[in-house]
């Protein structure tokens, strides 16, 4: 009977220990709502879906699994915060400071990062496909690579492009960026641009005597001049799909290019 007694009481305990968990976190939740002010909060798991917490100061807090999907949070301190698990899936994170924020796991597809501050060790262990305004500084020119192939093969080729462009600039030579945007300034139509790319990869190819290389932006040339040619001269189309999957293949044959 002592023992059920002791037992009973140690499972109340417990319950009010969590209602009071609940309530500190209630209450938190309540002061960045009012202020926009929440330092150091503890906000696990909370929901915020589409809240407009525009220049809220949450750096240290902790946001790990909470539910910031289309929230407003441009120009927030998010810096040093706990984000990992976190869905910021569609949020407004324009000009937003990310300093050593932990992005592991969070969702940040189809987010607005432009302006924000944030790194690219950082992005490595988030989700971003389809994040706009990716700034030059929060990726690496593989990264960017990476980035553009999966754009490129989901046929969001405008997308691509401007990863491949990233990843050039930060190193010109790189030249399997050049041949990953002349496709897909082909399937844009922009033969002209296509065709200057796709030289361009075949000389650097060259230079670094990667024959496999020369081959694909040789292959890449003939394919564009097919496309280009008028629908009554035009012999019948290569499988750009088949192409696809060959530049894939091949791209990560020299991934430490």
């Amino acid at each position: 009977m002592k023992k059920i007694i002791v037992t009973t009481l140690t499972l109340l305990g417990f319950i009010q220990y969590t209602q009071v968990l609940k309530a500190e976190n209630l209450t938190q939740l309540t002061e960045l709502l009012s202020s926009n002010n929440c330092i150091g909060c503890d906000l696990n798991n909370a929901g915020l879906v589409g809240a407009n917490l525009s220049g809220a100061r949450l750096n240290k807090a902790n946001l790990s699994n909470a539910n910031l999907s289309g929230a407003n949070l441009s120009k927030a301190d998010l810096s040093g915060s706990n984000l990992s698990g976190a869905s910021l899936n569609g949020a407004n994170l324009i000009g937003a400071n990310l300093t050593g924020a932990n992005l592991t796991g969070t969702d940040l597809r189809s987010s607005y990062l432009t302006g924000s501050t944030i790194s690219a060790i950082q992005l490595q262990s988030a989700y971003i496909q389809g994040a706009v305004g990716i700034p030059q500084s929060a990726g690496t020119k593989d990264l960017f690579y990476s980035w553009g192939m999966m754009e490129m093969n989901k046929g969001n080729y405008k997308g691509a492009i401007d990863y491949y462009n990233k990843s050039l600039v930060l190193d010109p030579s790189m030249a399997k960026s050049h041949l990953g945007k002349a496709f897909c300034q082909m399937r844009l139509g922009d033969y002209l641009g296509a065709v200057s790319e796709a030289k361009i990869a075949g000389r650097i190819f060259e230079e670094q005597k990667n024959t496999a290389g020369v081959e694909s932006s040789q292959d890449l040339i003939k394919s564009i001049e097919i496309a280009s040619k008028p629908a009554e001269v035009k012999p019948p189309e290569p499988n750009f799909l088949d192409f696809v999957g060959n530049l894939a293949v091949f791209a990560l044959q020299f991934v430490r290019f």
